[in-house]
């Protein structure tokens, strides 16, 4: 995504990060992705919602309408916002869902310790399909049952790999997108990835942290992003006072080089 709904798609992650914290996150992935799937069958309803002349206020109201008693508040609070936001094109809208789908399939994973299991397994699974020109006809041709490709999918892979695993490869296989599998393997695989990372806040300071610094910080990181988040702590002295955390794309820079450095850009620019 670009420009705008990059920046809607930031926002309404944060929402998600406010709700998922207590939610079953592998029903909560199932849930977003079959939100996303009906506004891709849907293209009324899709464009409607991202319609950016409706108001948020009548946009989030459809979304309660709708999927009130149907879903967990989490995703149904996680709709209203995606709806709420303003997209570039109508499409950003379910692709978010299934963005933040993928975030909540990749957190259960981390919580079962097996996050990179699920890269590995994405990676060895798309390298199999690619080998196999009859596995790969099995699995995209739009003439094969949803149903009979549920079944494949379940003897080759139940039991064999994490249920996160599993899940993420059933909705590429149902739900292509105008994907390709082996393109939409690498997206799913990236997203994981991100998601790692995403989890651990390096941190650059110019004296080492206390340890009740450190406690402190990840207290904060937490709250701010709902879930624990490691510290890497790396002494520098070049940042010259003040510290500065990257989590992820986010940088949080209080350092006075980081100051320094911004003052040069607005006099530049």
């Amino acid at each position: 995504m670009r420009g705008l709904s990059r920046a809607s798609l930031a926002e309404v992650e944060e929402r998600f990060n406010a709700v998922a914290g207590s939610a079953d996150l592998g029903s909560l992935a199932d849930e977003l992705f079959a939100v996303a799937d009906l506004f891709d069958r849907e293209h009324g309803l899709r464009r409607s919602l991202s319609d950016p002349a409706r108001p948020a206020a009548q946009k989030a109201q459809a979304v309660r309408v709708l999927l009130e008693g149907k879903v967990s508040n989490a995703a149904l609070e996680t709709a209203v916002q995606a709806v709420s936001a303003k997209w570039s094109r109508s499409g950003d809208l379910a692709d978010a869902l299934e963005h933040l789908g993928v975030v909540a399939a990749a957190a259960e994973a981390e919580a079962q310790s097996r996050l990179d299991d699920v890269e590995d397994e994405l990676f060895r699974f798309g390298r199999i399909v690619a080998s196999s020109l009859e596995l790969h006809r099995a699995l995209t041709d739009p003439a094969v049952s949803e149903q009979a490709k549920r079944e494949l999918l379940g003897s080759l892979l139940d039991g064999k790999v994490a249920p996160t695993t599993l899940r993420l490869v059933t909705q590429l296989v149902l739900h292509p997108r105008g994907r390709s599998l082996d393109r939409g393997l690498d997206e799913f695989g990236n997203l994981v990835a991100a998601q790692r990372q995403r989890l651990v806040a390096v941190v650059r300071s110019a004296v080492e942290f206390s340890e009740e610094q450190k406690r402190r910080l990840a207290t904060w990181l937490r709250a701010s992003y709902g879930r624990d988040v490691h510290l890497n702590v790396e002494v520098d002295p070049r940042v010259l006072g003040g510290f500065s955390v990257q989590v992820g794309d986010d940088l949080i820079d209080t350092t006075i080089a980081g100051r320094i450095e911004e003052v040069r850009r607005r006099l530049a620019g």
